[in-house]
């Protein structure tokens, strides 16, 4: 997913003055559909550019973020998301898969969602005004919400039920709602919605933060259930919907989901339980002062259900590659050394006491945080 933050992007700019940079591969094929893929050049935009480019079954791909990415084979366009200039360079596309979106952790919320929404606006805008006929968007599972009384697993037709208290999550369901209105708008344009589970491989979230932690916090009387899906997955449904093998709005991940219990057998990490009065009211403070970067309603993702259907990809014909004991372990190698508490990442010599003192000393450890902050304001 490409970066949002403006002096990024005019470095990247003046690094590449070319704009466009010719297909080296595509050109001699002639038969499936031209592909445009945003947020090309960084995170799973990349690993889709170079599958869809690799893929027999498509003819060309155009690739657009504010910098060139290194899939040589696709047909590079060099702007921001937002520019209703992208509308020339669709031109020619039969499908558009957006996946320019900013999710971290760590960017401004006004300024997150302002790209977010802005940028599937004008894309949605650009793709009907030059006659693509389907654009396919990638959300995420979230947007069902993570309550304590969800069916296990979800109906992929289930209500969308969460709400905007989550990091990205109120960005997701505007998302969403353009992708419903897109068609009354813009009639002849199809929109495809792709929503993946937790998803890993090279992606941080507050849900992957959460296995970097020396304990895996557990919220009493809550029921955890975990389902993963892996890049290579998602890459393979993007695909799928790309080639018209799938439409509508469906789930993507591995089959079935791991219990609490499963999760921590697994990963050897044992757990610090504590009141939901106590965890919620810790993580809204903690974040309100600027001390972690996760609100108190992605708490909500690791205390409830949220594991859906994969049905509507397994009818289409697609199989997941991985399954969830699989990412789970490949997720344990990628944060291995890495160390997390109350969502906040910590240097060495933090994290070395926390994971020796567990529990206890992490809690002492957050309300240290918040001791050496009010200090830090006092001499300012």
């Amino acid at each position: 997913m490409s970066s949002p933050d403006p002096q990024v992007r005019a470095a990247r700019n003046l690094a590449d003055p070319s704009p466009e940079s010719k297909p080296t591969k595509n050109l001699s094929r002639s038969r499936g559909p031209v592909v445009a893929v945003t947020g090309a050049a960084t995170g799973v935009g990349e690993l889709l550019t170079a599958h869809l480019a690799a893929s027999d079954e498509i003819k060309q791909v155009i690739a657009i973020d504010e910098r060139r990415g290194d899939v040589s084979e696709a047909t590079w366009h060099i702007l921001d998301v937002r520019d209703p200039a992208i509308a020339e360079k669709l031109r020619g596309a039969d499908v558009v898969v957006h996946m320019a979106l900013d999710l971290d952790l760590e960017t401004d919320p006004a300024a997150r969602t302002a790209y977010n929404v802005r940028g599937t606006q004008t894309v949605l805008t650009a793709a009907a005004a030059v006659g693509v006929h389907r654009v396919v968007l990638c959300t995420s599972a979230m947007v069902y919400g993570a309550l304590p009384d969800n069916d296990i697993p979800l109906s992929e037709d289930a209500e969308l039920r969460a709400t905007a208290e989550a990091t990205g999550v109120g960005d997701l369901l505007e998302i969403e709602r353009l992708g419903r209105r897109a068609p009354r708008a813009h009639p002849g344009l199809n929109v495809t919605v792709v929503r993946p589970t937790v998803l890993v491989g090279g992606t941080d979230t507050a849900l992957t933060r959460y296995f970097e932690s020396p304990r895996l916090l557990v919220v009493a009387g809550s029921r955890p259930a975990w389902q993963f899906c892996h890049v290579d997955d998602l890459v393979t449904a993007l695909e799928y919907a790309a080639l018209e093998k799938i439409e509508g709005e469906f789930a993507v991940g591995c089959d079935g989901w791991l219990e609490q219990e499963e999760v921590e057998e697994l990963s050897g990490v044992r757990r610090m339980e504590l009141p939901s009065a106590v965890a919620l009211g810790a993580a809204a403070r903690l974040h309100r002062i600027g001390l972690t970067p996760s609100p108190a309603g992605d708490l909500a993702y690791t205390m409830h259900p949220w594991v859906v259907s994969v049905s509507r990809l397994h009818d289409a014909g697609w199989r997941p590659r991985w399954t969830n004991e699989e990412v789970l372990a490949a997720l344990l190698a990628e944060v291995e050394g890495r160390h997390t508490l109350a969502g906040r990442r910590l240097g060495r010599k933090d994290a070395t006491a926390a994971g020796a003192a567990g529990a206890t000393v992490a809690l002492l450890g957050t309300a240290a945080l918040v001791r050496r902050a009010r200090k830090a304001r006092r001499r300012f």
